[in-house]
């Protein structure tokens, strides 16, 4: 069984609350995130979209677009405070939800969820304001991961406008004649999806889509004993945001709105090929292709994937129904990303380098920078380079000889999934003497 230790604790000296430097750290992070959403949403309407502010008002009157993401949001928040205030919240936000659904109903507008708890949550920002002491700080800290879960969902939306902007023409010639390497799995996947009928088709669609909830899963199960021990120094939360601010940099920088549109249905004519009855034929060279201002080139590298492997580490750590759990959402996550033609094979390896640097970079901090952990992170950020520039210059090279090509894909991934594991999760006995001398020295 393996062994996880990222969840060492704070230091009780750390948890004072008290000094300047903790209070100077949390206002500028306030002030940086009030300053990146209002340029958002600044942005967002000189170019008549939503945008993160307007998008929260709309789920405060009853036309929520965060949907599942606010009560991801309360989940985490309501980890932070006492269970008698928990219960109570998560009842009133049911409530409220179901009460907004019955006049969206009556009036005839579009039915979503998300009020409810978008409420709650800022009556118990209100609620524990007043509040004094550690009991205060506990609760404000869950309070503000749940916040930057919902804020950083909205700020997503608007980035992907953004990267329509900044990539009117798209490189998934590149990335289709790459996957010639991989076996073109999201047309193997996607054929195969399509031939089992629609109760497959209907379970992972939900697994794909629910992501968030089975992240905030992990996370309580990670933080649930926050109002009695100190908080842990690392969680998944921490990663996943990681994540969601370097991942989608990349979509500006090699744009590709995936199979099912490019080649597929969804291409609202500008398709060049049959997705996923016809594997494309390999000929011509690769080029740059416009594609129209509404589809999100938010393919490479796939996030979906990227979470999910972040999911999966973090249930290690855990009973066994939540390894289950963490590995059978990592499957259907893999599955349904190529069975739907969201992705190509090569934004799937991509993505999974990404988690894996990401998590070494921010794994079990006590354990500082030391040799093991520069060469994990150098290992993956080069290999995570190496297959962008390989995607991109290599293209052609890779469709004439795809044996070896595939071959050096998946052993540059192996590697990188095999060093993580040595690095953090071999001999974890020896790993944690060896953190608690440095501690103990420092």
């Amino acid at each position: 069984m393996l062994i996880d230790h990222e969840a060492r604790v704070v230091p009780s000296s750390s948890l004072s609350g008290g000094g300047k430097k903790p209070r100077a750290a949390a206002a500028a992070a306030l002030l940086a995130a009030v300053a990146l959403l209002t340029l958002a949403q600044v942005w967002a309407s000189a170019h008549g979209a939503l945008g993160p502010f307007r998008s929260l008002l709309a789920d405060y009157a009853a036309d929520p677009r965060s949907a599942f993401v606010s009560w991801a949001g309360l989940g985490l928040a309501c980890v932070g405070v006492p269970a008698r205030i928990r219960v109570v919240g998560l009842a009133s936000a049911a409530v409220l939800d179901l009460l907004v659904l019955g006049v969206q109903a009556v009036c005839g507008w579009h039915l979503s969820i998300g009020t409810g708890p978008t409420l709650v949550l800022t009556a118990l920002v209100l609620t524990v304001a007043r509040w004094r002491g550690r009991r205060r700080r506990i609760a404000l800290r869950a309070i503000a991961f749940g916040v930057l879960l919902i804020m950083a969902s909205k700020l997503a939306d608007t980035w992907l406008l953004v990267s329509i902007s900044a990539g009117p023409r798209v490189l998934d010639q590149y990335v289709q004649f790459a996957d010639r390497a991989l076996g073109d799995p999201a047309w193997v996947v996607g054929s195969l999806l399509d031939a089992a009928g629609p109760i497959p088709s209907t379970v992972l669609h939900a697994v794909y889509i629910q992501l968030p909830a089975a992240a905030v899963v992990v996370a309580v199960w990670q933080l649930r004993h926050v109002t009695t021990k100190p908080w842990p120094r690392h969680n998944l939360l921490r990663t996943f945001l990681a994540l969601g601010i370097v991942g989608p940099l990349v979509y500006v920088l090699f744009p590709v709105v995936g199979p099912v549109f490019a080649y597929g249905p969804l291409g609202h004519g500008l398709q060049i090929g049959d997705w996923p009855h016809t594997v494309p034929a390999i000929s011509g060279t690769p080029a740059p292709m416009l594609f129209d201002s509404g589809t999100a080139r938010n393919c490479m590298p796939s996030m979906h994937t990227a979470w999910a492997t972040a999911l999966f580490v973090h249930s290690r750590s855990g009973p066994r129904w939540l390894r289950w759990g963490g590995a059978v959402w990592l499957v259907c996550t893999l599955l349904a990303t190529l069975g739907f033609g969201y992705h190509y094979g090569c934004d799937l390896v991509a993505g999974a380098v990404l988690s894996l640097t990401v998590e070494s970079a921010l794994r079990e901090p006590d354990r500082g920078w030391d040799g093991h952990r520069i060469r994990m992170v150098t290992l993956g950020a080069g290999v995570f380079a190496g297959l962008l520039l390989s995607y991109r210059f290599l293209a052609e090279t890779m469709a004439a000889y795809p044996l070896p090509s595939g071959l050096a894909v998946l052993a540059a991934l192996a590697a990188v999934i095999s060093l993580f594991y040595t690095t953090w999760f071999a001999a974890p006995e020896r790993r944690t003497a060896n953190i608690e001398r440095s501690v103990s020295a420092s």
